[in-house]
């Protein structure tokens, strides 16, 4: 999220700067100003922390769909760990054999 200087906790410096006139209690705005944080966040994308924090914007995205979208995103996920799983079973059985030949 974007520094929030002298603001205090729960205050966004967007509603001074960009979304001039919304109501900053509102959830909504709130909601969107997130949103904006997130969208021109920009960082170093090839570091261990980029990705985690790539997982983490994934999972909360994927919290906040219903239906077939979360669905869908479930899949996504349990491919993902099924590939990791398949590949790691492959690598154990090629080193025992490299191992005991």
């Amino acid at each position: 999220m974007a520094d929030s200087g002298p603001f205090g906790p729960g205050q966004n410096p967007r509603f001074d700067e960009d979304l001039v006139g919304l109501d900053p209690y509102d959830p909504e705005a709130r909601a969107f100003a997130e949103h904006l944080d997130r969208i021109e966040r920009c960082g170093p994308n090839f570091t261990v922390e980029a990705c985690i924090d790539g997982v983490s914007d994934f999972a909360d995205s994927s919290n906040r769909l219903g239906g077939l979208r979360w669905w869908v995103s479930a899949l996504v996920v349990v491919l993902i760990v099924l590939g990791v799983m398949v590949t790691a079973w492959d690598i154990i059985g090629r080193a025992i054999a490299w191992l005991a030949g």
